[in-house]
């Protein structure tokens, strides 16, 4: 097996061709969607900077790349070379070694994997115009919504925040849980509160490669994805800062194992992602629509975002409501209508933090994880959680994984992950006592 480099050229327009055969063609049709639903663009207020439109086109093609490069043919099974090619309005600003730099550094962090993205300038492409009413509400705050509990938690605060001017919550929609979505924009709807709450839906389901077997199932650019997606919404609505609202603990994502350092794991949020990011958003922007992105929810664990969320005016049926797995069984072939799979990591931490804001955790999950019979491959993140919660966690484990930024105080990230651990802890009490309980 080699490592052999692959070459993908994002298609600007229908006569927009690749400069050798080397390069495979991809493009809009690589979404299920209609291009309509895929950028949302008859929903935004104003016009949009060609830079920000570039950055989501940008975005949308290592995403597609991503999922179109099977990690499995390549010797690591992990590292891929990937050589994307994009066209973008701005040709000279994306040109410049600093964005280059940036931008390669991000993807690198993100994915692991050696990327060289090179740039062409946009020609013959159509972008359809927003519809622009004057009487429009303009958002004051922008937020990624996805159906999760830490942004339902925060949409839920911010509800309440003193402001006539809208809160715009940016959905990406998934077409097996978009019911779920809903329910969970409605428990903000619920709330009542005085500020204006408006949603904006987007997609991005990709389709198959028509080869007929599986894309790539990492996905470790889809968070870019959907930030691009927030960032855009943000500029049209003249918003300088994008909210990316995830718990602190998963944020940070330590690893359990060494086979899950680095992009191993999903640092899509990761201090480090997020400065790497704004450093790309200060190369391209200017001083009139500069954006900025930011995690509120940097300091918090699972369980003080529950708890937040319950001062919010949430109850637990609604946080309950939520979607937090990795692999939601809804997504798989003859999987049953249940979000929740009970047993991955992000479904551990999960039920610690309900537990830790409810004393109870009414979630209808798929499995126990610590059930008897329960295979080796579903129990895997049940037995490397125990391992890890029984071992010592060391400030230099943090620092060694995957280095913090200069303006994040280690001893602070160190001390999250210490109230993290705390509250998985309860997830041992409650299997010793199941499995005391089954010994009598």
């Amino acid at each position: 097996m080699t490592d052999s480099e692959n070459f993908l050229w994002w298609r600007g327009s229908s006569r927009d061709r690749p400069r050798d055969t080397r390069w495979t063609e991809i493009g809009e049709e690589a979404f299920q969607e209609k291009e309509r639903r895929i950028t949302g663009r008859h929903h935004l207020p104003g016009p949009v900077p060609d830079w920000a439109e570039d950055l989501f086109r940008v975005a949308r093609a290592a995403f597609i790349a991503d999922k179109s490069i099977r990690r499995t043919a390549v010797r690591d099974r992990w590292t891929r070379r990937i050589n994307l090619a994009v066209p973008v309005t701005e040709h000279e600003r994306w040109q410049t070694a600093a964005v280059r730099n940036h931008l390669t550094s991000l993807l690198q962090n993100l994915t692991g994997d050696l990327w060289n993205v090179d740039f062409r300038p946009l020609t013959g492409h159509q972008v359809e115009e927003a519809m622009i009413f004057p009487d429009d509400p303009r958002a004051s705050e922008v937020a990624l919504f996805s159906g999760g509990l830490d942004s339902l938690s925060w949409a839920a605060t911010r509800s309440r925040a003193d402001d006539p001017r809208p809160l715009l919550l940016v959905m990406f929609r998934e077409i097996g849980l978009l019911r779920l979505q809903q329910r969970v924009y409605k428990a903000v709807q619920r709330l009542d509160g005085s500020r204006p709450v408006m949603l904006l839906p987007m997609s991005q389901t990709p389709a198959g490669d028509g080869s007929g077997q599986r894309l790539e199932t990492s996905s470790r650019t889809r968070g870019l994805l959907y930030a691009a997606g927030a960032i855009r919404a943000a500029t049209a609505h003249g918003v300088a800062t994008v909210h990316i609202p995830e718990n602190g603990q998963l944020a940070l994502n330590p690893p359990l194992t060494p086979a899950r350092s680095a992009a191993c794991s999903t640092r899509s949020v990761h201090p480090r992602t997020l400065g790497r990011l704004n450093a790309l958003l200060t190369a391209l922007g200017d001083v009139e629509s500069a954006v900025g992105v930011v995690n509120p929810l940097a300091q918090l664990t699972k369980g003080e975002v529950c708890k937040a969320g319950r001062s919010a005016g949430l109850t637990p049926s609604d946080l309950q409501s939520t979607l937090s797995c990795g692999k939601p069984p809804t997504r798989r072939s003859g999987g049953p209508p249940i979000a929740n799979c009970g047993v991955c990591f992000p479904c551990l931490v999960r039920r610690s933090g309900l537990l830790h804001a409810n004393g109870t955790d009414g979630t209808q999950y798929e499995a126990l994880p610590w059930a008897d019979g329960l295979s080796l491959d579903r129990s895997t993140d049940w037995r490397a959680l125990h391992r890890w919660l029984l071992g010592n966690y060391t400030l230099t484990d943090l620092l060694t994984d995957t280095p913090l930024p200069p303006d994040t105080a280690p001893t602070a990230a160190f001390n999250l992950i210490g109230r993290g651990r705390k509250e998985l802890a309860r997830l041992l009490q409650i299997a010793d006592a199941a499995e005391a309980a089954d010994a009598a």
